[in-house]
C-alpha cells in the first residue's frame, strides 16, 4: 500500500509541472498579430437604434470593413484583389453594403452584421469610363434600385438580388461622364459631362425605364480642367484647364446655362494653381492654392459669394442629412499642436452646430480626409462625431472634443523593416515597476494550481492574464540574454517610422519623417528603405544606436535623395539631409569608424559613388579599402547586369571630396528578344556560415562555395512575363544563373523549359532555392541549386587544416574557368508563393528551415533536408545516417508546420528573419496587410526552459518528492517491522 501511494504522489507531481505549462502558453503565446485595413478613403456610417454602431469603410489597399465605433475593433473586413479597386460603397436598405469596384465591372453587396455576399454582379459596357455609384430611393417594379455608371454605361441596379432591370449606353467616345444626379423626389436623373474637354454635356434620362428625355449641350472657348464639383441637384462648377477660370454651369428644368467668373476677382494676391476640394455641401464649394482656401457660396443663378477665406491647412466634409430639410458639414482646420472642428448648417454659414479644439499629436501630420455623423443628446439636440484620416494614414474617432479611439492603420502599408537592440539593463536598476509580495506570489501560484487542475473559473483565468501580462519579462524595455527583445523599425509608405516591441507588438515611439514630408522643393517624397547606421558595442552604455532612412523626391530613379538619422530608442530625428544628387543603390560597407557608424556609398543614376558620413575620419578608412570596393547593377528593362569598381575622385560639376567615379569591369547583355530579368536574389549581410565544408556519407569532404558576392538571377521568355497561362508551353521557359558579381562570371546556368514566373527566390550560403510555375505539368514547382567548391576538392591535409593553410586565397580572374561543381533538383509544391525566408542562427548545429509565405496569407515552415539535390529513391545506409531523405516527387506539407497556427497575414508582402543570441531560436517578423510576429525553433527549443517555466512549482514539486520518500520510508520500515513480529 505504502509502495502504491509513493507512485501515485510521484506521477501526480511529476505531472504537475508539464500540465501547468501547457496552461500557461495557451494563456499567453510569445507571439503577436495585429490586424490593420490601411488608408481609408471612403467611410459610411450606420448608426441606426437597433443592433451595434459601426462604420463601413473602403481604404486605398482594397480593403472593405466595418470597424465598432465604441471601440474602432475590426467586425469583419475582405481583402478584394490587387486589380479590384473599390470605386464606391455605401449601405442600401439599412442592411446591404454595396459596394462597386475593378474600374466598375464589379457589383456586390454584402450582409452588414457579418459580411457574407449576398450577391454580385457584372456590369460591362462599350467603353472605359470614370465609375459612380448612386444610392436612392427608386422603386422599379417593387424592387429598390441603384443607379451605377461604369463602363461607357448607365445601369439600374436592383438592391435585393443584384438584377440588372434596365441600361443605357453613352457610346460617344470623347464623352467623359462627371455625375450622376437624382434630384430630390423626382422620377428622372441626370448624367452630365465633358466631350472633347471643351463642351459640356447634360443627358435627361428617365429613371424608371432608362428612356433618353433630353440632350443638351454647350461649347465652352477654353477647355476644362479635372473634375466638376456638385453644387446643387442643378449646378456644377468647374476649373478650366489653366486653373484661371471658374464656371458655374446651371441646367435647370433641361436647359443648360454657364456663367465665367476669374479666380483673380475671388481670390486676390494668390499664387499657385487653383484645385477645387470635392464635396457635396448643398450651395457651397472650395477653392484652394498653395497660399490659402476659400468657401463660395452660388447665390441665384451662377453668382459667386466668397462667404470665407483662411490660411490654415482645412478640410471639408460631405454634406449629412441631419433632419428633414436640413444638412449640415464639417471642416476640420490646423492650428499649432491642435486642430479646430466646426459643423455648419448647410444653409446658414455664420452659425455653428459644433466647435470643438482637439489636442492632436504632431507625429500625425495633417487630417486628409473627414466623415461625421450625427446622434440624439439626452436633451434632444444634435451631436456630432467625426472620423478623421490623418497624414501618417491612422485612423481616429472624435466625439464631445476627445480622441475616442485611434487606430494605426499606417503599419498596413509597410516599406522595409529593420532592428535594433535593447539598452542595456544597467547594475543596480530594477526595471520592474511592480514587485509581488510573498501574499501575493501565493495567491498567483494558486491560480495557477487551480488552472492545472482545471478548476479555474474565467475570473481566474482573466486574473492569470493579468498578473503574466505585469510581471512578463517580454515586455521589459532592455535586451535579455537570449536576444528575444528587440525593436522593429518600420517605415510605411506615408513616410512614417515606427518601433515596435518584439515583445507584445506594442508601439514604443512613432516619427512622421520631415525629410519625407512634402514640400515646395520635394514635392512626391518616397521612403526607399532603412539601413542601420550606427550600432554601439564598445560605448553600448554612453550611445544610442541609429538607422539610416533613405528616400527621393520622386518615383523616378533620377530624382534626388533624401537622408534622415533617428535615434532608435527615442525616435528623435537628429539629422536631416536633402542630397544634391540621386540615389539609384545603397551599399552598407564592412567598416565602421571610431564612433561606430556604418560607411555607406550611396551610388547616383550616373554611377558616381558618394560616400557617407561625410567626415575625415571616414574617408581615411575608405581609402585604405579603395581597392576592395566592388558593386553591380541590374538594369531589368534592357537585361543588362554591370560590374563596377572604383576609379578616382569625381570630376566636373559635381566635383567633392567624398565623390567618387567609377570605371566599368564587366557587363553582362542577355539577348532582349529572349530573356526578360523577373527576379534577383543575394545573401544576407548578417548571415553568418558556420561551416565551410560539408562531410558526405563515404567520409569524403565537399566544400562549400562561400562568397557574399554570388548573385541569383531569373529570366523568362518576354512573352512570358505576364500572367501564368498567358503563353503555351512552347513558347515559355525559365533561365537562372548564379554569377560572381566581383569577376563578372557565370558560375552556373540552367534552362527549365515550358515554366513560367513569377520566381521567388532565396539564396543562403552556398544554395538557392526558387520557385516557379511548370506549364507543362500545370503545378508550381521548387528547385534546388547547391554549388560547391571543387578548387579545394584536393585539399585534405589534416596538418594544413590544422595550421589553416588549406584556405589561402589564390588569384582570381574572369579569364580562367570556374573550379565549382553543381547539384540540383526540381520537386513539385502544390502553393503558390508570395514571400520566402531562411531561418537565422548565430551558431551552426541548428538545421536550416525555409519559411514560405503562401497564397493563403499563412507562413509555412520547410525543412531544408526536403530540398536537398542529393536525395535519392533508395538511399544508402550511410545516406540515411547522414540525414538523406528518401526521394518523393513533391514536397511535403505539414499541417503542424504552420508557423502562423491558424492565423492569417492577409496581403502576405514579406518575411523577415532575425537570429537571436540562443542557438536553437529564430525571431520571425511577417507583414502586409497584418503584422505577425513570434520565436521558432527549427530545431526545437533544446538548449534553454521556456519563458513560462515555473521555477516555483519546480521547488515545491521536489520538496514534495523528499517528503513522500521521507514518509514512504518510515511506512516501509514500520511494516517491514511488523512483519518481524509476526
Amino acid at each position: 500500500m505504502a509502495i502504491m501511494s509513493f507512485i501515485f504522489v510521484f506521477f501526480f507531481f511529476s505531472s504537475l509541472q508539464p500540465i501547468l505549462s501547457l496552461y500557461e502558453d495557451q494563456v499567453g503565446l510569445m507571439d503577436w498579430h495585429q490586424q490593420y485595413i490601411g488608408k481609408v478613403k471612403q467611410a459610411v456610417f450606420h448608426t441606426h437604434k437597433t443592433g451595434r454602431k459601426r462604420v463601413v469603410a473602403s481604404t486605398e489597399q482594397n480593403i472593405i470593413a466595418t470597424l465598432d465605433l465604441r471601440s474602432g475593433e475590426i467586425f469583419w473586413r475582405h481583402v478584394l484583389g490587387p486589380n479590384d479597386v473599390v470605386d464606391g460603397i455605401d449601405i442600401a436598405l439599412g442592411k446591404y453594403v454595396i459596394t462597386l469596384s475593378s474600374g466598375g465591372s464589379i457589383l456586390r453587396a454584402w450582409n452588414l452584421p457579418d459580411g457574407q455576399m449576398v450577391w454580385e454582379s457584372s456590369l460591362h459596357g462599350p467603353k472605359h469610363s470614370k465609375s459612380l455609384l448612386l444610392t436612392t430611393n427608386l422603386i422599379i417594379e417593387k424592387d429598390n434600385a441603384l443607379i451605377v455608371f461604369s463602363n461607357g454605361r448607365l445601369n439600374a441596379v436592383s438592391c435585393i438580388d443584384g438584377e440588372v432591370l434596365w441600361k443605357k449606353d453613352f457610346e460617344e467616345e470623347s464623352l467623359e461622364v462627371q455625375q450622376v444626379i437624382q434630384p430630390p423626389g423626382s422620377d428622372f436623373i441626370y448624367v452630365v459631362g465633358f466631350a472633347a474637354s471643351s463642351q459640356f454635356e447634360m443627358y435627361k434620362i428617365n429613371a424608371k425605364n432608362g428612356e433618353l428625355l433630353k440632350h443638351e449641350s454647350t461649347a465652352f472657348s477654353g477647355r476644362f480642367s479635372g473634375e466638376v464639383s456638385l453644387v446643387s441637384s442643378e449646378t456644377v462648377v468647374a476649373l478650366d484647364s489653366t486653373g484661371s477660370i471658374l464656371l458655374t454651369i446651371s441646367f435647370h428644368k433641361g436647359k443648360i446655362s454657364s456663367q465665367q467668373t476669374p479666380v483673380s476677382n475671388l481670390l486676390e494676391d494668390s499664387p499657385g494653381l487653383a484645385v477645387i476640394i470635392h464635396s457635396s455641401v448643398t450651395g457651397i464649394f472650395a477653392i484652394k492654392t498653395d497660399a490659402a482656401t476659400i468657401f463660395i457660396r452660388v447665390i441665384g443663378e451662377g453668382k459667386l459669394e466668397v462667404v470665407e477665406k483662411t490660411n490654415h491647412e482645412t478640410v471639408v466634409s460631405d454634406a449629412l442629412s441631419i433632419s428633414e430639410g436640413q444638412q449640415a458639414f464639417a471642416l476640420v482646420q490646423h492650428a499649432g499642436s491642435n486642430i479646430h472642428l466646426t459643423v455648419k448648417p448647410v444653409h446658414d454659414w455664420d452659425s455653428n452646430l459644433l466647435k470643438e479644439s482637439i489636442k492632436m499629436d504632431q507625429q500625425r501630420g495633417f487630417v486628409h480626409k473627414v466623415f461625421i455623423n450625427n446622434y440624439i443628446r439626452t436633451d434632444r439636440s444634435h451631436g456630432f462625431r467625426a472620423l478623421i484620416v490623418m497624414e501618417d494614414h491612422s485612423l481616429l474617432l472624435l466625439q464631445q472634443g476627445a480622441i475616442v479611439w485611434s487606430r494605426e492603420d499606417g503599419l498596413a502599408s509597410i516599406i522595409d523593416v529593420t532592428t535594433s537592440e535593447l539598452p542595456v539593463e544597467k547594475a543596480g536598476v530594477s526595471v520592474a515597476k511592480v514587485e509581488l509580495n510573498l501574499f501575493e506570489w501565493l495567491k498567483g501560484h494558486v491560480l495557477k494550481l487551480k488552472g492545472t487542475l482545471m478548476l479555474a473559473t474565467p475570473e481566474d483565468i482573466a486574473a492569470i492574464q493579468y498578473m503574466r501580462l505585469k510581471s512578463s519579462e517580454k515586455r521589459k524595455m532592455t535586451r535579455d540574454h537570449n536576444g528575444f527583445r528587440k525593436l522593429l523599425i518600420a517605415l510605411t509608405r506615408a513616410g512614417k517610422l515606427f518601433a515596435l516591441h518584439t515583445g507584445d507588438g506594442r508601439i514604443v515611439w512613432s516619427h512622421l519623417l520631415q525629410s519625407l514630408h512634402k514640400s515646395e522643393s520635394c514635392r512626391q517624397p518616397i521612403g526607399l528603405n532603412l539601413h542601420q547606421w550606427q550600432v554601439p558595442h564598445h560605448h553600448a552604455l554612453d550611445e544610442n544606436p541609429s538607422v539610416l532612412v533613405v528616400g527621393r523626391c520622386g518615383p523616378s530613379s533620377d530624382a534626388l535623395g533624401v537622408l534622415s538619422l533617428v535615434d532608435s530608442y527615442t525616435g528623435k530625428e537628429f539629422s536631416s539631409l536633402r542630397l544634391v544628387h540621386s540615389v539609384a543603390q545603397v551599399i552598407p560597407l564592412p567598416y565602421t569608424d571610431s564612433t561606430e557608424q556604418r560607411l555607406h556609398l550611396l551610388i547616383d543614376a550616373d554611377k558616381h559613388a558618394h560616400l557617407y558620413p561625410k567626415t575625415p575620419e571616414a574617408i581615411d578608412i575608405f581609402q585604405s579599402e579603395f581597392s576592395n570596393v566592388y558593386w553591380y547593377s541590374v538594369d531589368d528593362d534592357n537585361g543588362i547586369i554591370k560590374g563596377y569598381a572604383l576609379k578616382t575622385k569625381c570630376s566636373g560639376n559635381v566635383a567633392d571630396e567624398f565623390c567618387f567615379d567609377s570605371t566599368e569591369l564587366w557587363s553582362i547583355v542577355l539577348p532582349s528578344e529572349s530573356e526578360k530579368i523577373i527576379t534577383t536574389a543575394t545573401r544576407k549581410l548578417n548571415e553568418a556560415v558556420h561551416t565551410q565544408a560539408k562531410l558526405i556519407a563515404d567520409q569524403d569532404v565537399m566544400y562549400k562555395y562561400i562568397s557574399s558576392n554570388l548573385l541569383f538571377v531569373a529570366t523568362v521568355a518576354p512573352k512570358a512575363s505576364g500572367e501564368i497561362g498567358s503563353v503555351t508551353p512552347e513558347e515559355s521557359w525559365l533561365v537562372v544563373y548564379l554569377i560572381d558579381t566581383v569577376t563578372g562570371r557565370v558560375l552556373h546556368r540552367m534552362t527549365h523549359h515550358g515554366s513560367q514566373g513569377p520566381v521567388q527566390a532565396v539564396l543562403s550560403e552556398n544554395w538557392v532555392v526558387y520557385h516557379y510555375f511548370n506549364l507543362r505539368a500545370h503545378r508550381y514547382e521548387m528547385s534546388v541549386i547547391e554549388i560547391y567548391d571543387q578548387s579545394r576538392a584536393d585539399n585534405k591535409d589534416v596538418w594544413k587544416l590544422v595550421v589553416g593553410n588549406h584556405n589561402l586565397t589564390s588569384p582570381v580572374s574572369s579569364y580562367s574557368r570556374a573550379e565549382v561543381i553543381t547539384k540540383s533538383q526540381s520537386y513539385f509544391f502544390t502553393h503558390s508563393l508570395k514571400a520566402i525566408a531562411v531561418t537565422l542562427t548565430v551558431k551552426g548545429i541548428t538545421s536550416k528551415q525555409l519559411l514560405i509565405g503562401t497564397i493563403g496569407d499563412q507562413v509555412l515552415a520547410l525543412d531544408k533536408r526536403f530540398l536537398d539535390p542529393r536525395r535519392s529513391v533508395n538511399p544508402t545506409q550511410a545516406e540515411r545516417e547522414e540525414g538523406i531523405i528518401p526521394l518523393t516527387d513533391s514536397l511535403p506539407i505539414i499541417p503542424q508546420s504552420y508557423i502562423t497556427h491558424s492565423l492569417r497575414v492577409e496581403g502576405l508582402q514579406s518575411i523577415i528573419t532575425v537570429a537571436a543570441k540562443l542557438e536553437s531560436t529564430t525571431l520571425v517578423f511577417a507583414h502586409g496587410l497584418d503584422l505577425f510576429f513570434t520565436h521558432y525553433a527549427p530545431s526545437r527549443t533544446y538548449d534553454s526552459l521556456t519563458e513560462d517555466f515555473s521555477y516555483a512549482l519546480l521547488l515545491i514539486t521536489i520538496v514534495a518528492l523528499v517528503a513522500a520518500i521521507f514518509v514512504t520510508w518510515i511506512l516501509s520500515q514500520r511494516k517491514e517491522l511488523q512483519d518481524r513480529w509476526r
